[in-house]
């Protein structure tokens, strides 16, 4: 406490109601929660009846060592300190029956409901099943049914992903298994339709301490309030200026609600920001202002002046990168700094590879922020899934990925009614595949294919166990005919891509299994392991990449934000001839270009609050846009953090400059070294 601000104070001791913590960025919302969990254990709450709730499992884990640093408790004594949706298969797992779950349900990933989608669309255009899967999860966060997504579809793309998300969570509920957005739409349902259910969480958890909250979307919300009660212990900690996520759901509304539905709400306002400098918040500051407030506030620092903030007019996107990493050159060698010190941010990912060839060609080493996991990749998840029932056939949604990559004449049909049967019986798809009862549900037909490909698990089982991993895998592959249907599902080129993955993935099992002698069924049961392992590297020495909605929650000492001009920062938005009209009625269009606007204007905030010490802000004359050069202007958003016109001429800084500073620096030390 004795390190608390005033009003960091006042938000950890407040219990009188519920509260709602407007944290400005920077301003150490994180201290204040792990500061309110132990000053509600002080307070006569147990540990195990208070849940901090968060978005990502990496701020879970962050709040979670920092609690443990201020309160040592045995494990059966620990707050919940986890996201959402872990949260919400908790409460599955444990009451699931109450709607029709068994506890051992399966969870699809994004790829695994990529693949149902692919089947039920009948297509592999990935563009069509992007597309699907994103409205399908809007729907789901908007607490949508299927039967009212098909009503109210409009236009004939929409009616298309209607019908669908019918066929999708019908085949979900067949299957016993869940999506995503399931972990929190179902627990929901939970609540509102068992009331045994509803009373165990209401009294198992009694305090709520809610991060990120202008990031809920409607379900979220939902969910949230039930578990609440009437009780109302509750603090949500949120700023409205950092509302970047409306794209998939996230509502603003959600905040305005929380005032409307506790009316002895406590509004707490953390204004002073430990990060940044105040050259940095002015532009903050200024920016946002232009944005309706919901709850006004300004950032103020103790931290000093700073660096005032820079613009660079680049002619097109090969300068805009080369004097970016010639600054960062030369700062390096003129402060001495890390190159973990510098961050490059951008609105899209496809702004990164220009960026990436002048690092790579200059020899500095960076780290794409949430780059693809090599475990990650379609290819080799596809031979995972194999291996993970070779380790473990209970393993159900594993299976439902190996029966049906490649094709063997199991489709979604046969794999629903099998699932059903397995729900019934509280059994494995594998362990029904099996059973003579099933043979009542499923045709010959049917049940051959699936058993067939059964027996084929089997027999590299007992491979498995004996032979050596090499020549198992080898089999696998082999036997599957894997390089034919990579090369069936798209050009020559990413087909071999694709395979050159899956070489990888065979030599690096080998090898492994080589070393430590293992075998396959070994490796299979360390694969997850291996995965959780990857990206152990992320705090290495080299240069941030990353997209400005995954940097949010991060800081670094320098940001170079690239591309700040119109059409990229505020990003244009897409054409949809959908929103013509809706039910007959016409769309306000100039409404949606508005709240857009406003959203792109919280992403440049979050953008420019990532910075400590420096920020330096590009855009160019011209951009290469499919393989075309198109003229660009400076962002609407320059103007309006008061860098035109009069900021901008003392700021402007000319591309040469950047290469005759770096190139004087380092005649600097060459001489040096000559003496």
């Amino acid at each position: 406490m004795a390190d608390l601000n005033p009003a960091q104070s006042q938000a950890v001791r407040h219990l009188d109601g519920p509260s709602l913590v407007i944290a400005g960025a920077g301003s150490g919302k994180t201290r204040v929660i792990t500061a309110k969990l132990s000053h509600l254990i002080d307070a006569g709450f147990t540990g195990r009846a208070i849940a901090a709730i968060t978005f990502t499992n990496k701020a879970a884990a962050e709040m979670a060592e920092r609690f443990a640093q201020q309160r040592k408790l045995p494990a059966s004594e620990r707050p919940t300190i986890s996201t959402f949706h872990s949260l919400g298969m908790k409460m599955l797992r444990t009451s699931g029956r109450g709607i029709g779950l068994k506890p051992s349900f399966s969870i699809f990933d994004s790829d695994d409901c990529a693949g149902l989608l692919a089947q039920l669309l009948q297509t592999t255009d990935r563009k069509l099943i992007k597309l699907a899967s994103a409205k399908i999860s809007l729907w789901k966060n908007a607490l949508t049914e299927p039967e009212q997504a098909l009503k109210e579809a409009r236009g004939e793309s929409e009616l298309r992903i209607a019908r669908a998300f019918m066929e999708y969570q019908a085949t979900l509920d067949g299957y016993q298994a869940v999506d995503f957005d399931d972990l929190i739409r179902l627990p929901l349902k939970l609540l509102r339709n068992d009331q045994e259910a509803r009373k165990h969480w209401q009294e198992k958890l009694r305090y709520f301490l809610v991060d990120e909250y202008q990031d809920t979307n409607a379900a979220q919300y939902a969910l949230l309030k039930e578990l609440v009660g009437d009780r109302c212990g509750l603090t949500a900690v949120g700023d409205d200026d950092q509302s970047i996520y409306g794209w998939r759901g996230a509502s603003l509304e959600n905040l305005k609600r929380l005032g409307q539905d506790f009316p002895n709400l406590t509004v707490i306002k953390l204004e002073q920001n430990y990060r940044s400098t105040r050259t940095i918040l002015h532009a903050a500051n200024t920016l946002i202002q232009k944005n309706p407030k919901l709850y006004a506030k300004t950032l103020w620092s103790a931290l000093g002046e700073g660096d005032p903030l820079k613009v660079l007019p680049c002619d097109d996107d090969e300068d805009e990168a080369e004097t970016v990493v010639k600054r960062i050159q030369a700062a390096r060698f003129e402060k001495r700094l890390p190159w973990s010190d510098f961050a490059i941010l951008y609105r899209g990912n496809h702004q990164a590879r220009v960026v990436e060839q002048m690092l790579r060609k200059e020899h500095i080493p960076y780290q794409i922020s949430g780059g693809q996991s090599f475990f990650d990749k379609a290819e080799i998840k596809d031979l995972c899934a194999y291996l993970r029932v070779l380790a473990n056939e209970d393993d159900d949604p594993a299976f439902i990925r190996a029966a049906t990559t490649p094709r063997r004449g199991i489709g979604p049909q046969t794999l629903k009614v099998l699932g059903e049967y397995a729900g019934e019986r509280d059994i494995s798809l594998f362990q029904a595949m099996f059973e003579a009862g099933v043979e009542t549900r499923l045709p010959e037909k049917q049940l051959f294919p699936l058993r067939q490909f059964g027996e084929f698990i089997n027999r590299l089982k007992w491979r498995a166990e004996r032979e050596p991993a090499s020549e198992v895998l080898d089999g696998l592959i082999s036997a599957i005919d894997y390089q034919l249907y990579l090369q069936e599902q798209g050009d020559e080129r990413s087909a071999t891509n694709r395979w050159q993955y899956v070489c990888e993935f065979r030599d690096w099992i080998a090898k492994r299994a080589d070393e430590d002698g293992k075998t396959l069924i070994d490796m299979a049961q360390h694969i997850s392991l291996v995965t959780r392992l990857e990206g152990r590297d992320e705090e290495g020495d080299a240069v941030k990449l990353s997209t400005v909605h995954a940097s949010k929650g991060l800081e670094y000492p320098h940001v170079f934000l690239i591309g700040v001009e119109e059409g990229l920062m505020p990003h244009a938005g897409r054409e949809d001839d959908s929103l013509d009209d809706v039910n007959g009625m016409p769309v306000d269009r100039e409404k949606i270009d508005t709240e857009r606007l406003e959203e792109e204007r919280r992403l440049m905030y979050v953008a420019i609050t990532r910075a400590r010490k420096s920020l330096t802000l590009s855009w160019c004359r011209q951009r290469k846009r499919a393989r075309q050069m198109v003229d660009c202007q400076p962002s609407r958003f320059i103007t309006e953090m008061q860098l035109e016109p009069e900021g901008a001429r003392n700021a402007l800084v000319s591309a040469d400059e950047a290469r005759k500073k770096l190139a004087a620096l380092r005649a600097m030390l060459e001489a040096r070294g000559n003496a």
